[in-house]
């Protein structure tokens, strides 16, 4: 039975749907405002399985039609589809209703509250709200990891593919870990994009790369000293990310001393513009400048 979940105004365009005229049917215009483009190839369905292995509890933001849902609960996951297109989300959780596998909720993904257990996310999931999927995702405690089907060009500069690297990934990578997978050509969709996707995967660390802070655990010293290494890791990479200078030794020499030496010791040139630096050199950095 599907359930209703954080009723609320969704505006998660970027831009809005054009109103009436065009030929466009309500159903065409829902789409459009939805960001809706649905998996037609079953061989791309498989590539998703294949690279998320879900086990567990796996939640699905914009569950659609139930394409992937079926896939993955058929691959021995516990499926929480979201879906918050309510004639969509009727229609799956009526065909999925005797499948003690999957639960559909009829709302929001970004505004439901992530689970307490081990968690992943797998997802088809709309150009437009993908930052904010991602975000809630990196926020979670309990993830485990996310296979996500974005925009190809998202993936590719989140995971470092055009050789630069952005602050998100940059930001989180102590505890996450991003690859880029197999690329979904537009074809394999419905309607048809104007662009390809890609699979992203972010998975979390079973070991963080700087001290854990121990989510869950009473605050100690200890976790306390944690909480402050993120916090120290995060403003040195914000301090970079933040364009001083156009370089980021111009950027992190504003705040930090023995930069040249932190820099030669991570293998970093002194003219090098911020986002060539690789995020295991960003670690190097904090560890010299922020002991």
């Amino acid at each position: 039975m599907a359930q209703n979940f954080a009723h609320g105004n969704y505006s998660h365009t970027q831009r809005k749907a054009r109103n009436g005229g065009g030929g466009r049917t309500p159903r065409d215009r829902a789409r459009r405002t939805l960001s809706q483009n649905f998996l037609a190839d079953r061989h791309a369905v498989d590539l998703m399985v294949k690279a998320a292995a879900p086990e567990g509890l796996v939640l699905e933001p914009g569950a659609g039609e139930g394409v992937l849902t079926l896939a993955l609960a058929a691959a021995g996951a516990r499926v929480v589809g979201y879906e918050i297109d309510p004639l969509l989300a009727g229609r799956l959780a009526a065909r999925t209703r005797s499948d003690p596998r999957i639960d559909v909720v009829r709302g929001d993904f970004t505004a439901a509250r992530a689970p307490r257990e081990p968690f992943a996310v797998v997802g088809n999931i709309p150009y437009s709200i993908t930052s904010k999927i991602v975000d809630w995702c990196l926020r979670a405690p309990a993830l485990t990891s996310a296979t996500l089907l974005t925009q190809r060009e998202y993936a590719r500069k989140r995971s470092g593919d055009y050789g630069r690297w952005s602050l998100v990934t940059v930001e989180s990578w102590p505890w996450f870990h991003w690859r880029l997978g197999d690329t979904i050509g537009r074809e394999s969709f419905r309607p048809v994009p104007s662009v390809d996707s890609a699979i992203l995967r972010v998975q979390r660390r079973p070991e963080p790369l700087l001290p854990s802070e121990g989510l869950g655990e009473p605050r100690t010293a200890e976790r306390s000293g944690a909480m402050s290494s993120r916090r120290s890791y995060q403003e040195l990479v914000e301090l970079g990310f933040g364009g001083v200078g156009g370089s980021v030794r111009a950027s992190l020499k504003t705040r930090y001393e023995g930069v040249d030496a932190a820099l030669k010791a991570a293998g970093v040139a002194r003219d090098t513009v911020v986002g060539h630096v690789h995020p295991d050199q960003w670690i190097i950095l904090w560890e010299r400048l922020c002991p």
